[in-house]
Order: structure tokens, then sequence, then C-alpha cells
């Protein structure tokens, strides 16, 4: 289906209307007023991109600001910004070539943070042996925050199960839930064990709930330096300052955002918690229908939702997206055909 302009709480298909419960604009974003009042005020002063090496003689103050800001909302030692989500996971896992001595992944990790050589985490719902029986290593966790087919963050205390003298790089993809979840939105990298041989690099698009094209390495001082001294990093133009000065200055409305998607998310949650077809989480805005019919029932309702083939899985996926901007009738009128499928 080829949408005619850019979709927030309904979108046009052939000049008909459809309410639009897909995509991941969870804080919608991209066609609130005041939110591209601070792009264009900011397209004034910065221009639409600025393509020089972020490591040239010459740079602009924005970059320093903005991730000195990112630190801080994420609590990180450092941060820096790469022009996109994919970019970030692919910079992290080249640094992380020079740390670990052998990666592992959690169940559904996202293409852009998984290598080739990566072994699972668990077999079989038990813990890997060879992570189990490690010993004085290095070793590369993937994961994401959030992973395909999920309404909530995976429980990390396997962690507390693996050696202490192990050193552990724990590569978080935030993706998902930056934005969404955690102290104002600040993901949940802060619910992770904080030992001493734990060290997690964080990696996350802003093109999703933020709303703006870029993505963030956060970690510490050292991995970050890392980083910037990639000579992929050197070689290659940063995220667009307009969207980097827009996003800091924005703080106000995604927090009034994020208070309009968490009532948003426990409305629904209520009306439709008693549906056992239905996995959905209180604090989440995307929930899963399991009958595969349910995309083609809701397009005859003129509601459209996310159904496809994803990577990772064997069937296609119902995935159905609240925003901060659906009304409360555009909301009842989802649970109602849902209630009634």
């Amino acid at each position: 289906m080829q949408l005619q302009g850019a979709p927030n709480t309904t979108t046009l298909i052939n000049n008909k209307e459809y309410l639009f419960f897909s995509g991941t604009s969870y804080l919608g974003i991209p066609l609130l007023p005041s939110f591209q009042e601070l792009i264009s005020e900011s397209i004034s002063k910065w221009g639409t991109s600025y393509g020089s090496s972020r490591n040239a003689n010459l740079k602009l103050d924005i970059y320093q600001k903005g991730e000195h800001y990112l630190s801080t909302f994420l609590n990180t030692e450092d941060t820096v910004t790469v022009s996109s989500g994919t970019l970030a996971g692919h910079f992290a896992l080249r640094s992380l070539r020079e740390k670990a001595d052998c990666f592992f992944y959690m169940p559904k990790t996202h293409p852009a943070i998984l290598t080739d050589d990566a072994t699972p985490v668990f077999e079989n719902s038990v813990l890997n042996s060879e992570l189990k029986n490690a010993k004085n290593k290095s070793i590369c966790i993937l994961v994401d925050a959030i992973a395909t087919l999920e309404t909530s963050s995976f429980s990390f205390e396997f962690l507390n199960t693996i050696s202490e003298s192990n050193t552990i790089y724990l590569l978080l993809d935030e993706s998902h839930s930056l934005g969404v979840l955690g102290d104002n939105g600040s993901g949940i990298s802060s619910q992770i064990s904080n030992a001493k041989n734990i060290e997690i690099v964080i990696v996350s698009s802003l093109g999703k709930a933020f709303g703006i094209n870029g993505g963030i390495i956060a970690g510490s001082k050292e991995f970050i330096h890392l980083i910037k001294k990639d000579s992929l990093f050197i070689g290659s133009a940063g995220m667009s300052p307009s969207f980097l000065e827009a996003f800091v200055k924005g703080e106000e409305i995604y927090q009034n955002q994020l208070k309009k998607l968490q009532e948003n998310c426990s409305y629904v949650f209520e009306k439709l918690k008693h549906l056992s077809a239905v996995k959905i989480s209180k604090n989440y805005p995307v929930f899963f229908f399991e009958n595969e019919e349910i995309a083609d029932y809701l397009h005859k309702n003129g509601i459209l939702i996310t159904s496809f083939l994803y990577p990772s899985s064997t069937k296609k996926i119902n995935r159905i997206v609240l925003n901060a901007n659906h009304t409360k009738k555009q909301l009842d009128s989802l649970v109602d055909c849902l209630i009634q499928f």
C-alpha cells in the first residue's frame, strides 16, 4: 500500500482516510507543529546538513553541546552522534572487535548489532555452556532492549551467573525503548546490573520515538574515544546539526508527548488485557495480535497496522502501534474492532 502523505494518527490511501496504528513514531513528533517550528528555526541557523568530518579542524559547537546533553540524559560518561542508528551499531561492533574475545547474542537481536560469529546466550532456554564456563575472557553480549515480538525488556539476571573473572561488554540497542521507557524516556540501561566487570555500550536510532534522523553511541569515555578514532568515523559526516539542536531544545515537547503516550498505553491496556490473543504491556506502545488475518480485517474497517515477515520470524508480525497523538475516540475504534474480531 502506498501512502499519500506522512502518517500521523491517520493517513490517506487512494484518497481514503484510514486510522494509522503502524510505524515507530511513538511520541508522534514528526508532524507536531511545535517541533516542526524548532526544526525550522534550527535549519535557519545550521542549514539542512553539514558535510564535513567530525575530526576536521573546524567544528560546529552543537555537536559538543548535544552530545553532552545526551550523556546527561542517558547517565553515561560520554556519547557520540552519527547519521543513523544502523551506523551506530556498525561503529560499536567495529570497536568492540578490538576488545572482545567472543560474541554472544540474545534472541531476536536486530541485524544492526549482530555478527556472523556470535553464538546464542541461551541453548534450549539454558545458559550457553561456553558462557557459563568462561573464565578471564572479554565477552561481548549483543541484545535489543525490546526484542521483536516482545512488549517488555529482557531480564538480565543471567549476567549474575557469569564468572566475575570475565569482562563483559553489553551492547544494548535502545532504538525501540529510548524516549519511551525508563526515567523520562531515558531507556532501560539504568535497570541493568552495574557490576564492576560489566560495561554497557548503548546504541540507538533517534528516528523512532524522537522523530529525527540520527544515531547515538553512549558508554565510557575510553570506548567513545575508540569510536572517534575509527577511520570510517573520521571519513564520515555527522548527523544533521539542525536535528541535533532541535532535539536538545525539544526537551519539554518530548516530556509532554511521553506523558500523553503513557496515558494512551494505559488506556488501551486496561481495555484489552483480558484478550488472550493480544500480547500487550501497560507501559509499551507496541502490542501484537497472533491471528495473521487481523491486518486484513482491520484494513476493511479503516484501520492500518504493520503486518509483514520479519527476518527473525517464521510468520507475519502483526504489530499494532500507539502514538501520543491518538485521541480516545481513535483508540476506542481500534479497541472495539479487536474485541469484535
